[in-house]
């Protein structure tokens, strides 16, 4: 669950609010412990990567069922500190610039293996559909020739990540990684994440074909998450181009992105696209990590990560907390009452995103709910949606109180206006 939320009168005993004002949270102060909280969760979800990649290396040297486990467990808990990373988007370039290498998604699977008949053979928007790289070392599709013949990690950054110029063409990062373990989920709307074999991986006993090809890319792409995740860890840190750039915003310039980040993640891309949108055409396919099923936690530590910037507070993988001037004090200091407000919003969202965790626990993972006609799992996901919805308009109220410029919060086709 959320960790504990510090309460209104907590926080001002905190910040100190006496007529003084003798412990007045600054803006500088605010961004320079935000800064804090992204370099400590990309260092986690660096590290979580390492770790992932040690237990892909034993699955590879031994496949079987116990070390693909392994190794699936290892992915899922990589994404617990990634996902808080998301709140760090939308406002600061380097990030948005970077993150589709790393989390890009929804992905056309056919370009990376093998996929079931009713995957469908063409697809009138990518002519790299069912490219399947690992069962072919040289193509020519639609003009374009590639020589896959050695699968690296360049292979997959430079030439086959969103060839084309098609964005589902994803051949890079957690949701390529996390194909390569589980396969298809082949279930629909029915309980059951992917089921690929571990003998897909065996030189001795090879399922599926090309078994030393899906190796090499499961190998490449792990790879490449770790040095991509390892870049992103020096561009947060003094005189690194996040970092740089975030301080040459100024305070004023560095509240706006915070706010701009929490906002459009919280409306746009969480409410929208990756919640209401999949309700809205009752398609797992857009569902965020549909392979495993596990969207119901990406969800939650999205949600965790806005929270996160908010209160100033970062719980790391280790137990160690990273702690300091937060929005949440200065807002209580300004305007206690929309200070209230927040808090009680951010409680909603909480509430809201424990039932879909439990429901989880049942069988009843996000594609589930997302079933046409299935009534009940609607109304479990729209008040995820309209408290993310709530807590976005006390967000767009602060960015007013604080007469900040320069802040759009990005929207989604699928959610009505604020």
């Amino acid at each position: 669950m959320f960790k504990q939320i510090c309460t209104l009168a907590c926080i001002l005993s905190i910040v100190g609010c006496s007529t003084g004002r003798q412990n007045s949270t600054s803006h500088a102060a605010i961004i320079e412990n935000y800064i804090s909280i992204a370099q400590a969760s990309y260092e986690d979800s660096l590290i979580s990567a390492r770790v992932l990649e040690d237990t892909i290396d034993a699955f590879l040297e031994e496949p079987n069922l116990t070390t693909l486990s392994y190794a699936r467990n290892a992915w899922l808990a990589a994404r617990v500190p990634y996902q808080q990373t998301e709140a760090f988007r939308f406002g600061n370039p380097v990030v948005d610039e970077w993150e589709g290498r790393v989390n890009s998604w929804p992905l056309d699977e056919g370009l990376i293996d093998y996929t079931a008949a009713f995957y469908g053979e063409e697809s009138d928007n990518n002519y790299f559909y069912t490219a399947n790289i690992i069962a072919n070392e040289l193509l020519d599709i639609g003009g374009i020739s590639v020589d896959a013949a050695q699968i690296t990690p360049q292979l997959l950054a430079e030439t086959l990540h969103q060839i084309d110029g098609v964005e589902s063409n994803v051949a890079t990062g957690y949701h390529a990684i996390e194909f390569l373990l589980w396969g298809q989920d082949l279930n629909g709307t029915n309980p059951g994440a992917g089921d690929r074999p571990a003998t897909d991986y065996s030189l001795s006993e090879c399922s599926n074909r090309n078994c030393d090809r899906r190796r090499d890319y499961l190998k490449a792409v792990t790879s490449l998450l770790v040095s991509d995740l390892d870049e992103m860890v020096y561009n947060w840190q003094p005189g690194g181009a996040a970092y740089v750039d975030l301080m040459q915003k100024g305070p004023e310039g560095g509240l706006a992105t915070i706010l701009t980040g929490m906002g459009s993640l919280a409306y746009g891309e969480l409410a929208g696209e990756r919640i209401r949108l999949g309700l809205l055409l009752n398609d797992p396919e857009e569902e965020h990590d549909c392979f495993s099923d596990n969207t119901h936690n990406s969800h939650y530590y999205d949600a965790l990560g806005i929270q996160n910037v908010y209160m100033g507070s970062y719980e790391r993988i280790n137990g160690e907390v990273v702690r300091g001037a937060s929005l949440a004090s200065l807002m209580a200091q300004e305007a206690p009452h929309l200070a209230a407000q927040m808090l009680a919003r951010i409680e909603s969202t909480e509430l809201a995103m424990e039932v879909l965790l439990s429901e989880a626990a049942r069988g009843n993972t996000f594609d589930v709910l997302i079933a046409s006609n299935n009534l009940d799992g609607e109304e479990v996901v729209s008040r995820v949606v309209d408290a993310l919805m709530e807590e976005t308009r006390t967000i767009e109220d602060i960015i007013r109180e604080l007469n900040l410029q320069n802040v759009s919060i990005s929207g989604s086709d699928s959610l009505g206006g604020l």
